[in-house]
C-alpha cells in the first residue's frame, strides 16, 4: 500500500464524541494483536501477518531505525519511538473501513484500553513472543493525521481527554526479541 494520502478523500465532519465510552471500556489487561503493519519507506505500509520485533530494529522490515528523528543529534534513530501501538476502537470511529487503517502509520494495531492511567510509562507488555515496555514519549496527531482522517479527527484524539486516552496511540520500546503474529495475545505483566 503506497502512497497513502492519495488514497485520503475529505472527510465530512462527524460527532465522535459519541465513541468515547466505547473506547474507554476496551479490555485493560489482555487483547489480541488485530492488524500488523510495516512502514518499509516513508508513506509507504505493508501488512504482514507475522513479523519480528528485536530490541535493535523495532519491527525488523520497518524503516523506524534508517529514517532517525530530526530531534535526535544526527538524525539518530529514537528507541523511545520504536513502535507504536493504536487502538483499533479508536480507528473504527474515525475510519469505517479496515482497509485504511494502515495509513495510520502505526505498526501494532489493538484493542486495548492505551490509557495513560492504564498502561503508566514502564508498564511492561508482552506481544507474542516479545515483550515492550511503555515509553513516556506522547505520540500525537500531526497534519498527514489530519489529512488521512479529517480534521474533527483530529481534534477528537488531541483533547485533554483524547490524549490522556492515548487515542493517537503510543510508543513502545521492544526489550525482549520475539515473533509476533496477527491474533497473537498483548498481555500486561506484573
Amino acid at each position: 500500500m503506497d502512497k497513502p494520502d492519495a488514497a485520503s478523500a475529505p472527510v465530512p465532519s462527524r460527532n465522535l464524541d459519541q465513541h468515547t465510552a466505547h473506547v474507554r471500556a476496551a479490555p485493560r489487561d489482555e487483547a489480541v494483536v488485530e492488524l500488523i503493519v510495516a512502514r518499509p519507506g516513508t508513506d509507504q505500509r505493508e501488512v504482514v501477518t507475522a513479523a519480528r520485533l528485536t530490541p535493535e530494529d523495532g519491527l525488523v522490515g520497518d524503516h523506524w531505525l534508517a529514517r532517525g528523528s530530526w530531534k535526535k543529534p544526527g538524525n539518530a534513530a529514537d528507541f523511545d519511538a520504536q513502535l507504536t501501538l493504536m487502538s483499533t476502537r479508536v480507528l473504527a470511529a474515525i475510519e469505517p473501513d479496515p482497509a485504511r487503517w494502515p495509513i495510520a502509520g502505526d505498526q501494532l494495531y489493538v484493542d486495548m484500553d492505551l490509557s495513560e492511567a492504564n498502561l503508566p510509562p514502564g508498564t511492561r507488555l508482552a506481544i507474542g513472543e516479545a515483550e515492550v515496555v511503555v515509553t513516556e514519549l506522547p505520540h500525537t496527531g500531526c497534519v498527514k493525521f489530519a489529512a488521512r482522517f479529517g480534521h474533527d479527527a483530529l481534534r477528537w484524539i488531541s483533547t485533554h481527554e483524547g490524549r490522556a486516552m492515548r487515542m493517537r496511540g503510543m510508543y513502545v520500546r521492544v526489550t525482549r526479541e520475539g515473533a509476533v503474529r496477527t491474533g497473537d495475545p498483548v498481555r500486561r505483566l506484573a
